[in-house]
This record gives structure tokens, sequence and C-alpha cells, in this order.
């Protein structure tokens, strides 16, 4: 394991990845599962989370009671072509061209393919590294830490000119946001789980592993958005994810 990686270009375009649609009990309200790519100008590729496993693409029912995830909400769509294989070929690229992924954090609809990328290190939050498995789901801890080269954070780490990853437990021990710069989009936050949607700043985070920390954060991110005029791409809204621009359409 080593705690330090490097990109050498800055970040040239971002692309969301649409993971398929999931519908919270709590509310109820309808969440996309998100995940990003972003590719720099010295050719990197650097994939952010990979969604459900793929036994919800093959059987979402028979997934959910083997998870017991039945009691959070139900999957709504996550079929193949919501995989990240078939998600990065509509950006031209394959699993294998992948040359760093990051974990934001250890849930299940985040980390479902993390195994699925062998060429490319990991980068995630030394407090979830730490875990005995991946989070997952409600003390599952269905899957094992894949054999990867890991580079672990416990702080706001720059990755590189215009990419820094932000700290922000809360939500998860080691939950982790993202501010990027474009060259015309400008800078762009994803907050991932750190504010799943706008409204979880007025509802004080209900529910987090952290209340307190998961407030403290997203203040924190808010303000950094607002200091820099960056565009907000949240984890998990019901309000942004319907219009918000997918794969394969890039921001640059």
């Amino acid at each position: 394991m080593r705690n330090q990686v490097t990109l050498k270009g800055k970040p040239k375009r971002l692309a969301v990845l649409d993971y398929g649609l999931f519908e919270v009990h709590a509310g109820p309200r309808t969440i996309g599962i998100c995940g990003t790519l972003i590719e720099t100008g010295a050719g990197e590729v650097v994939l952010i989370d990979t969604g459900f496993p793929q036994k919800y693409a093959l059987d979402a029912d028979a997934a959910t009671r083997e998870d017991e995830l039945g009691s959070f909400g139900r999957v709504l769509s996550v079929t193949p072509d919501n995989m990240p294989g078939p998600q990065l070929a509509k950006l031209g690229l394959r699993k294998s061209d992948v040359t760093l992924m990051i974990q934001s954090h250890t849930h299940i609809d985040h980390v479902g393919d993390m195994a699925g990328y062998p060429q490319a290190p990991i980068l995630m939050s030394a407090h979830e590294r730490a875990l005995p498995r991946p989070l997952y789901w409600s003390g599952k801890q269905a899957l094992e830490w894949p054999d990867r080269d890991y580079h672990l954070i416990d702080k706001d780490t720059p990755l590189g000119p215009d990419f820094e990853v932000l700290h922000c437990p809360g939500h998860a021990p080691g939950q982790l946001a993202f501010m990027v710069r474009l060259p015309h989009t400008g800078w762009v936050l994803l907050t991932s789980d750190a504010i799943s949607r706008a409204s979880e700043i007025d509802e004080k985070f209900a529910g987090s592993w952290d209340v307190d920390q998961a407030i403290y954060h997203a203040d924190r991110l808010m303000a950094l958005a607002r200091e820099r005029d960056a565009l907000v791409i949240y984890g998990h809204s019901p309000e942004q994810w319907p219009d918000l621009k997918k794969a394969p359409d890039w921001f640059t």
C-alpha cells in the first residue's frame, strides 16, 4: 500500500456514468446511481465508483433478497447497459483503459465492480480500507478487498493539477468528494454521498454514520463551491439526475 499518487495531466473532460435507478422507501424518492469518468490531458483515465454488483443486472429481485436490501428500497432499473463496461463503451473506452480507480466509499451502490480493473491501483480512504471488508450493506460485507496497489488518504489530497480529493467522513467513515477544474466548464464539485441531494443539507443528514461530521463537511464543501463558482453534481439527486448530462456526452 502507498500513500501518494500523482496525475501527470490536468483534467480534460468528465463524463457522468448512469448505473441505474433506485427507489428509496424514505420519501419515497427515485435516485440515480452515479459514477464518474475523468480523462486528463496526459491520457490518464480515472474512474470514480462502479455502481451495483453485476448480479443486480442479471436478477435484481434475487440479488435484493440475498442482500436484504428491500428494507431500504428497491431497484427500479439496473440493466446490463448500466454496468461499467457498457457505460465506458459509450465513451469509446474499455475497462482496461482505466489507469486509476477511486472509491468514494464502499457502500453497495458504489463498490460493485471494484475488482474489475486489475491493471489500475485503487485510491480510497485509509479509514475504510482498514475495515475487514468493504462496507457493502447492513453488515453483509459480502465483498473481499481486491489484491491491488492501494493509495490511501486521510485528509484532503491533491492528485495533480486541478484535481483535488476531499476527505469528508460523515455519510461513511471514509467518504470522499472531488473538486475538478475543466477547461471550459471550470470547477466541478462531485459531492458523492457527502451531499447526496441538496435537501439533505436542510434535513441535517439524518441516518448518517456520523451526523455532526456530515454537517461539517457539507458546509465546507458548499462554501468551497461558492468560492470557486463550481458546478455541483450531487451523488443521488432526484431533482438533478433526470436532466444531468451523461455518457456519451462530456463536460469539457
